[in-house]
């Protein structure tokens, strides 16, 4: 039988923003609405904001199967006390037979899949990239659709070099280790003329904010981008010693990523 095919479906980035939704149109082109109207198995991270995108879907084109018919599985949790870098790859016989029973659909049944996010582009700095990498080892074709993807729509926006960048994900919540964290990105930023891309949790953004400004040294470039996709969006790039003349404030329940490149 043939395999069918795993679709990374991109979601909007207007997750858990209440009076603030897009409309879908704006964010996805309408080959991928289609494509995800036409797909009935469903791995995510959350069955409930899943069936919440398909409706909206559903609003612009008919849903293959109805709502209540979809079958949504929910990625497997990470186990208590592993990092971010342990989430990365399939670690154990136990976890890689979780991850290829969420693919059964594909495998024996020759039904396309979708794989989602719950905001922005599903296995970027997301728990599904562990669906992907089994999906890649069962010879399931893995088919990324176009969408935002807001770390990318944050360096395009900030300024800073777009040629060579990294994403360093989370900073230590513990200051001191946070400081240290800070400075080491800074210093390399700085040699490499490499961009740092980070996030941090909506209600810490103030807080990260607060860290990078009496860390960094003056000179950097430090940009942040705030509630990107949303109406209400807004990028400032600026060097850390005018962004202690003018501090911004940061919204605790909006999603931003943080941008910083060293002085030479």
């Amino acid at each position: 039988m043939t395999r069918g095919h795993l679709y990374l479906v991109p979601n909007t980035l207007d997750f858990g923003m209440d009076g603030q939704e897009v409309d879908l149109r704006e964010v996805l082109p309408d080959a991928v609405i289609a494509r995800a109207a036409a797909i009935t198995h469903w791995a995510a991270e959350n069955a409930k904001t899943t069936r919440a995108f398909l409706k909206r879907v559903g609003a612009i084109h008919p849903l293959a199967l109805p709502l209540q018919e979809q079958r949504i599985e929910e990625l497997p949790r990470p186990p208590k006390g592993r990092g971010p870098a342990a989430n990365a790859a399939i670690a154990s016989s136990s976890e890689e037979k979780q991850w290829l029973a969420l693919l059964t659909p594909a495998m024996d049944l020759g039904q396309d899949m979708g794989l989602i996010s719950e905001a922005g582009m599903p296995a970027v700095a997301d728990p599904g990239a562990k669906l992907v990498a089994a999906a890649h080892a069962a010879g399931i074709e893995v088919v990324p659709l176009t969408g935002p993807s807001s770390l990318l729509m944050a360096l395009a926006s900030s300024g800073l070099n777009g040629q060579s960048f990294a994403f360093v994900g989370y900073l230590p919540l513990e200051a001191a280790e946070r400081t240290a964290r800070i400075k080491a990105l800074d210093a390399f930023s700085a040699r490499e003329q490499q961009t740092q891309l980070m996030i941090e949790t909506p209600y810490r953004n103030g807080a990260l904010l607060q860290a990078l400004l009496t860390t960094l040294k003056p000179g950097t470039l430090l940009s942040v981008s705030c509630g990107l996709s949303l109406k209400s969006a807004w990028t400032h790039s600026a060097t850390v010693a005018d962004w202690r003349q003018a501090p911004k404030a940061l919204p605790d329940k909006v999603p931003a990523v943080f941008a910083i490149l060293g002085a030479r």
